[in-house]
């Protein structure tokens, strides 16, 4: 059996409220404002737009905004398109492997029903937490 990952969980029901109440067609900068809300009231403790290093062989190699990261744990990136392709995925995979955190969440807000994928970092070569 699985055990229950209440952060996730909190995260994902953070997001179907914006969505519920929103729906879809706004810019990303909308849900990303209205999800800081829904973090706010939750009591989740997260950073927006947070700066992260990003390292290639244990190297700085510049650095990137990450839309969230929640508790310290998990990166949320957010998009607002019509439907997650596969290199949203990908994108969001070399995330975590670049910022060296372990699972991230993957959110859309552009479709009729919100979208989100968990992911996991597998490329532990570049963890450097």
């Amino acid at each position: 059996m699985m055990e229950k990952d209440e952060l996730t969980y909190a995260i994902i029901g953070s997001a179907m409220k914006v969505h519920n109440t929103l729906g879809n067609g706004f810019q990303e900068v909308i849900y990303q404002r209205c999800l800081a809300i829904e973090f706010e009231k939750s009591g989740l403790n997260f950073a927006r737009e947070a700066n992260q290093t990003v390292y290639y062989d244990g190297i700085e190699v510049g650095t990137r905004r990450a839309d969230f990261i929640v508790e310290d744990k998990i990166v949320v990136e957010l998009k607002a398109v019509i439907n997650l392709e596969d290199v949203h995925l990908a994108q969001a995979k070399n995330y975590l492997a670049a910022y060296g955190f372990e699972k991230g969440l993957l959110i859309n807000f552009g479709t009729t029903s919100l979208q989100y994928k968990l992911i996991f970092n597998t490329n532990k070569r570049y963890k450097v937490k």
